[in-house]
């Protein structure tokens, strides 16, 4: 089973999910995650050891914030894992979208708005990989033209990983489905 990972405020119903859904059918689920990072991991850590107490084979696909979270979940259970635009220090980059202690944030999905506070932001350090384990396991995919994130970042502290680094494109990746074979393949 994959298991595909959105970024922060987004959902499993978004653009790339859907991409990703209609591409790998049965063999992809796309949950929305809490906001909350704790009970973000708790969520999977539960997925992912049903799946495998039940002898399936299970990689991630995760994007931004999602790419964190499979990179320390694919590190933890040795599994494979797709990091599209990952997001490396959230903790950082999360701090400094929040403008102000009290402002809500905004689900890019359907407007709808939560709470994100600096313990949430800072709690995101309990998961962070400072060695990865088996760098084969991950494909890490970038866009040097990501507005949200440094690319270089992302370049740097993945670069023993199967790196590819595409010039152009935005935080989102353009033309994701170029790589649906590739990935499919990586995965299997």
């Amino acid at each position: 089973m994959i298991i595909y990972l959105h970024g922060f405020a987004s959902a499993g119903f978004g653009v790339k999910a859907q991409k990703f859904l209609e591409y790998f059918e049965d063999e992809i689920i796309t949950p929305t995650l809490p906001t909350i990072p704790n009970l973000a991991i708790a969520t999977l850590e539960q997925l992912i050891e049903a799946f495998l107490n039940r002898g399936e084979k299970v990689s991630l696909i995760g994007s931004s914030l999602g790419g964190f979270y499979s990179l320390y979940l694919a590190n933890k259970y040795n599994l494979k894992a797709v990091l599209i635009n990952p997001a490396v220090y959230p903790w950082i980059t999360l701090e400094n979208y929040r403008k102000d202690e009290y402002e809500l944030a905004t689900s890019y999905y359907d407007n709808s708005k939560f709470e994100f506070n600096h313990s949430h932001s800072q709690s995101l350090r309990n998961y962070e990989v400072l060695i990865i384990k088996n760098p084969e396991n991950f494909l890490t995919l970038l866009q040097d033209e990501d507005e949200i994130l440094d690319y270089e970042e992302a370049a740097e502290k993945l670069e023993e990983t199967n790196l590819i680094i595409e010039e152009g494109g935005n935080h989102s990746f353009v033309g994701i489905e170029k790589y649906f074979r590739k990935i499919n393949s990586f995965l299997s």
